[in-house]
């Protein structure tokens, strides 16, 4: 049996049942070690395809209220950033953001060929790839792999969730997934441990053995660093009660307590609003809004603000037009939103999208999503990207 098969199939005979702790799903050993933090990136997934024309709204052309007579935001209700476009009245507490110049928008963005499925377009936005091409390592993991040759500790990169997202999955190095330092603690010293290593001693050869001995070893390590570095940082900062919130505020912690961490990774899914999307929307939409908020000013209260960059992404977007159910289908290019306070172009950084030219219903792209990340890895996390993104390059002077 092959290692990472063993960890995955291993058996608690004390439990009965087959499972493995949910740290050991979500990490696997790799000999990281300490970057230079100087910066961090925190990359918000919305999973389901987020439709981008009712987030930042063009309500400067007619085209938007004509193809949407049910799903448009009124004009009175749109908070107005220019002459053509604005923000949904449920992401109000982004204008503060705005107004703040700590928030960017890049529109129109997708790749060639765009996939409509929901799981191989996030495999694409994941791994970086093609859409013709699959890969099975992420442009995070890529990164581990490539810049954390001599590291030592497995928390350079972390999700926030209870397992880890492809993206951040390399070769040899993983990102590690947890929802609290506690918790992870907790998880990764508790006695099942031992019950597992015992109950499957005998079932082992050396190398496994070896390997999830490590692997135990690993993660009990590093959660006892996280939990030291972090337990006697008290962030006071109010957040609104969602978990949205509860896991930024996590990161926050997390940043200001000094952890030696460069890249964040949390999930809001419910996006994919085929039917009655306003209502679903504008509830997503407020807790992102309200948790951003909270989130930027609490690092900007500790002094952590220019040293965070924020990007946001979704799998897709939604077809221009609506659809039959007060909601909208799978579409192609969208917007991304990014935020800090060290952006170089506040505000809206490129033309809105053209609702006149469309791909069989559909935006065009303008920017390729793997020139973001370029330019994020290059100019942000400072690294040359060539082993990581090889078809793209840093492009664009946002930050």
């Amino acid at each position: 049996m092959e290692r990472r098969e063993f960890v995955k199939r291993s058996i608690l005979a004390s439990a009965g049942t087959l499972m493995v702790p949910s740290f050991l799903k979500s990490m696997e050993f790799f000999n990281s070690g300490w970057i230079d933090q100087q910066k961090n990136l925190v990359v918000v997934q919305l999973s389901g395809g987020n439709d981008g024309l009712n987030t930042i709204i063009p309500y400067g052309n007619d085209i938007y209220y004509n193809v949407r007579q049910n799903l448009s935001i009124p004009q009175n209700q749109i908070i107005k950033l220019n002459d053509m476009q604005g923000l949904n009245p449920a992401l109000a507490p982004l204008k503060e953001i705005y107004d703040n110049g700590w928030m960017s928008i890049l529109n129109d963005v997708g790749y060639p060929n765009p996939n409509r499925s929901h799981f191989r377009s996030m495999d694409i936005w994941q791994t970086a790839s093609r859409a013709d091409q699959n890969l099975t390592t992420g442009w995070i993991g890529r990164y581990l792999d490539s810049a954390c040759s001599s590291c030592a500790n497995p928390h350079n990169a972390i999700e926030i969730d209870d397992t880890l997202s492809l993206a951040l999955k390399g070769i040899s190095k993983n990102g590690i997934a947890l929802r609290s330092a506690k918790k992870f603690y907790t998880d990764a010293n508790m006695n099942v441990i031992n019950n597992l290593v015992n109950s499957t001693k005998e079932h082992l050869d050396e190398d496994n053995l070896g390997y999830l001995y490590k692997t135990l070893v690993d993660a009990s390590s590093s959660a006892k660093y996280i939990e030291e570095k972090t337990k006697n940082y008290k962030g006071d900062f109010q957040y609104p009660n969602s978990v949205f919130a509860k896991n930024l505020k996590t990161i926050a912690d997390f940043i200001c307590s000094g952890l030696n961490t460069r890249i964040y990774y949390v999930s809001l899914s419910g996006f994919d609003t085929h039917v009655n999307q306003n209502p679903q929307q504008k509830r997503l939409f407020t807790q992102f809004s309200e948790a951003m908020n909270a989130f930027l000013k609490d690092l900007k209260k500790n002094d952590r603000l220019d040293d965070t960059l924020v990007m946001t992404f979704s799998e897709f977007g939604r077809r221009v037009a609506q659809n039959a159910s007060k909601g909208t289908d799978h579409g192609t290019a969208n917007v991304m939103m990014l935020f800090g306070g060290k952006l170089k172009k506040q505000g809206i950084y490129n033309s809105a999208p053209n609702l006149s030219d469309l791909d069989e219903g559909d935006l065009k792209f303008k920017v390729d999503f793997r020139d973001v990340y370029a330019t994020v890895l290059n100019k942000w996390i400072g690294i040359d990207t060539k082993t990581i993104l090889s078809d793209s390059s840093p492009k664009f002077d946002f930050i």
